[in-house]
C-alpha cells in the first residue's frame, strides 16, 4: 500500500500531462503561424501586382481624367422629375383633390369668394359658412361655373362666376423624387409605369413626355439624376485575420485614390500601405488589370503617377500589415490554450494542497488550504 508521499507524487504526475499537452499544441500552432501554413484552394491566383511604370500613360489620374461615358439609368437610381408644362387635354373631367381657382362678383360684402378651393374627397368644394358645398366631381370647367352660379343664386342676385383649374392632383405625381424600380421602370401614378432602364437621361426624359402625353397636351418636363446609385466602386480592407471588411460607394466621375481613402477615414492601424485598384477585364496580353499604387508617393511627395481616377466597377483593395495579422492569429491560437493552461494549474495547485499535510496526517488542524 502505497505511503502518503507515494501517492502525493503520483498525483504530481498525473497533473503534469495536461500541461505538456497544451505546452505541445501550443507549440504546433505558433509553427504553424509562423510557416505560413494555409490551404491553397483548387484554382486559386495569386495577384501579380506590376511595377508602376507597367500601366499605360493613357490610364486616368488626378489632373488628368477622363470624362465618363453619358450616364445610363439602371436600378436603383433615383429621378427627380420637374414639371415644366403639365396642362389637360380638354375636355378635363376634374378629380378629388384637384384645385380650383374661384373667383365671384356679386357676392356678400363679408363674405367673398376668391382663391383656391380643393376638391375634397366625395367631389365636393367648400364655398364657406355662407354658401355651403357644391358637388363638383367630373365635371368641366364649364359645367363647374353653371353649377355653382346656380347654386350661389340661392343667396345672391347676380353672381358672375369664373373658374379655372389651379392644379391636377396627377401632376403631383409626377413631379419629384421617382425610384427606378427593380423592372426598370419609374411610377407616374394614374398616367401609368414608363421603362427608362438603359436609356440616357435625355432618353428617358423623352420616353416619359410619350407617356404622358397620352393624357396632357404637350407636355414638358426636365429630369435629373440625385441618387446615382447603380454606378459603384469598392473599398476592401483585408482583415487581418478578421475578416474583409467591404465599403460600396457610388461613382460620381470625379474621385481619386486619395479622395476614396479621405472617405474612409484613411488608413487604419493593422493595414499596411500596399493598395492597388483591380479593374474589370484584361490587358492585351490576356493578364488582370491592375493598377499598383504607390500610397507614400502620393502623399508625402505629391506624385500623381498612381492616383488613379476611380470608374465604375473598380475595387481598391487594401492589404493587412503582416506583422499585425500574425499577432491577430497568433491571439486567436493562444486564448483557448490559455484558458486551459489555467484550468490545469487550477487543477495542479488543488492537487497539491490536498497531498500536502493533511495526506501525511499531520499539521496544523487550523491552517487554512
Amino acid at each position: 500500500m502505497a505511503g502518503p508521499g507515494n501517492l502525493r507524487e503520483l498525483l504530481m504526475a498525473e497533473m503534469r500531462y495536461p500541461i505538456r499537452f497544451v505546452m505541445l499544441v501550443f507549440l504546433l500552432g505558433l509553427l504553424a503561424s509562423v510557416t505560413g501554413c494555409h490551404v491553397v484552394q483548387p484554382g486559386q491566383q495569386q495577384v501579380v501586382i506590376p511595377s508602376p511604370g507597367a500601366v499605360g500613360d493613357d490610364t486616368p489620374r488626378e489632373l488628368y481624367k477622363a470624362t465618363l461615358p453619358m450616364y445610363v439609368i439602371e436600378p436603383p437610381d433615383v429621378l427627380q422629375i420637374n414639371a415644366i408644362q403639365l396642362v389637360p387635354k380638354t375636355p378635363y373631367h376634374v378629380k378629388t383633390f384637384d384645385t380650383l381657382s374661384i373667383s365671384v362678383m356679386g357676392t356678400l360684402p363679408d363674405a367673398p369668394i376668391q382663391g383656391i378651393y380643393p376638391i375634397k374627397p366625395g367631389g365636393i368644394i367648400d364655398l364657406g359658412f355662407h354658401y355651403g358645398t357644391v358637388r363638383v366631381l367630373a365635371k368641366t370647367e364649364d359645367e363647374i361655373k353653371t353649377v355653382i352660379e346656380e347654386h350661389l343664386k340661392q343667396f345672391l342676385r347676380e353672381p358672375m362666376v369664373n373658374v379655372t383649374i389651379a392644379d391636377m392632383a396627377a401632376t403631383q405625381q409626377v413631379a419629384g423624387p421617382h425610384l427606378v424600380l427593380m423592372d426598370g421602370t419609374v411610377n407616374l401614378g394614374t398616367y401609368g409605369f414608363v421603362s427608362v432602364v438603359g436609356k440616357t437621361i435625355p432618353e428617358a426624359q423623352k420616353a416619359i413626355e410619350q407617356q404622358l402625353s397620352k393624357f396632357l397636351d404637350q407636355p414638358e418636363i426636365t429630369i435629373d439624376v440625385t441618387g446615382y446609385n447603380s454606378k459603384v466602386f469598392y473599398v476592401i480592407t483585408q482583415g487581418g485575420g478578421g475578416g474583409d471588411r467591404v465599403n460600396r460607394m457610388p461613382v460620381t466621375g470625379n474621385e481619386t485614390v486619395l479622395d476614396v481613402i479621405s472617405q474612409v477615414g484613411g488608413l487604419q492601424p493593422g493595414l499596411a500601405t500596399k493598395i492597388w485598384i483591380a479593374r474589370a477585364g484584361r490587358d492585351w496580353q490576356g493578364r488582370h488589370r491592375i493598377l499598383p499604387i504607390d500610397w507614400d508617393s502620393i502623399t508625402q511627395y505629391g506624385e500623381i503617377e498612381t492616383n488613379y481616377q476611380v470608374l465604375p466597377g473598380d475595387r481598391i483593395y487594401i492589404a493587412e500589415d503582416k506583422l499585425s495579422a500574425f499577432v491577430n492569429k497568433l491571439g486567436m491560437i493562444t486564448a483557448p490554450l490559455e484558458s486551459i493552461a489555467g484550468f490545469a494549474s487550477f487543477g495542479v495547485g488543488t492537487a497539491t494542497r490536498y497531498s500536502g499535510a493533511i495526506m501525511r496526517g499531520g499539521g496544523n488542524r487550523n491552517s487554512q488550504f
